[in-house]
């Protein structure tokens, strides 16, 4: 029986600069590692899917992060269908829905609040430090000032600066003192790679890389994603804080080898009707 998926690309809004074209390459690269094994795929983008255009398939792979698309596949999820990433998981992604879950996952995390930006200054006054981050609220990053640093005494003209732009919700999080390595996963650990931000790798022999192996499978498996990344801080003391976690990320350094890890998993579940 020949398999079919629907492959999802990212809108470019939700790409910002060199994410655009790594984006569309790890989708295409798993596409193609389908194709040769006998897959029919049909390619759409997030425009097609809020238009209404969802052909029927055995497996959907997702790549959208924008809430109108999104919520447009929550029907077809709820149908049962196989999907990596499901809709539901990546708008837990959206980040005033996302530091909920991680909070009550009780994973290390640092104190977050979210709300709207003109009326959360106050409530930052429950974090440490005088060192901040302000994040949009929603959606992942689309551009440089949607993830800003910024010390107490300059929060307020960050927050007006976010509600200036229209953003709805922010979220103001503690800045963890550390190294920070960045990570990508797919599946209950089927592939697991992590490394610094100047990109070395991070010993896969190290005990701090399992313990990271494990924090990040277990968030991911909090909010559903099959496919993922994201940051942690590695501090002197203790152990690896998560800082952020996303659905489906580039994977551009170890593009070809995710890919195959993508398409074994879309396989699996294929198979046995099950991400994890």
């Amino acid at each position: 029986m020949t398999m079919r998926a629907v492959a999802i690309y990212r809108s470019a809004s939700f790409s910002p600069g060199r994410h655009r074209s790594n984006d569309a390459a790890i989708m295409d690269a798993t596409v193609n590692r389908l194709l040769h094994r006998g897959w029919r795929i049909e390619r759409l983008g997030e425009t097609d899917v809020e238009a209404g255009i969802v052909p029927p398939a055995e497996l959907y792979l997702n790549m959208c992060q924008g809430s109108n698309a999104s919520e447009a596949l929550l029907e077809i999820e709820h149908r049962g269908a196989l999907m990596i990433n499901r809709p539901s998981s990546v708008l837990r992604c959206h980040r005033h829905r996302l530091v909920p879950v991680l909070v009550e996952s009780g994973l290390p995390f640092p104190a977050t609040v979210v709300g709207p930006p003109r009326t959360l200054q106050h409530a930052a006054g429950a974090l440490w430090g005088e060192s901040l981050w302000v994040k949009r609220g929603d959606v992942h990053a689309q551009e440089a000032a949607d993830v800003v640093r910024t010390d107490r005494a300059e929060l307020a003209g960050a927050l007006a600066a976010f509600g200036d732009r229209g953003i709805r919700q922010v979220a103001i999080q503690e800045h963890v003192p550390g190294r920070i390595v960045k990570f990508y996963g797919v599946g209950a650990g089927q592939l697991f790679h992590a490394f610094f931000e100047d990109g070395a790798p991070l010993d896969p022999a190290s005990p701090v890389h399992g313990t990271l192996r494990q924090l990040a499978i277990t968030a991911a498996d909090a909010v559903g994603l099959g496919v993922f990344g994201g940051d942690a801080a590695l501090g002197d003391a203790g152990g690896p804080i998560l800082i952020d976690l996303n659905d489906w990320p580039s994977f551009a350094p170890i593009r070809d080898v995710a890919a195959r890890a993508i398409a074994a998993l879309a396989e699996s579940v294929a198979t046995t009707r099950s991400i994890r």
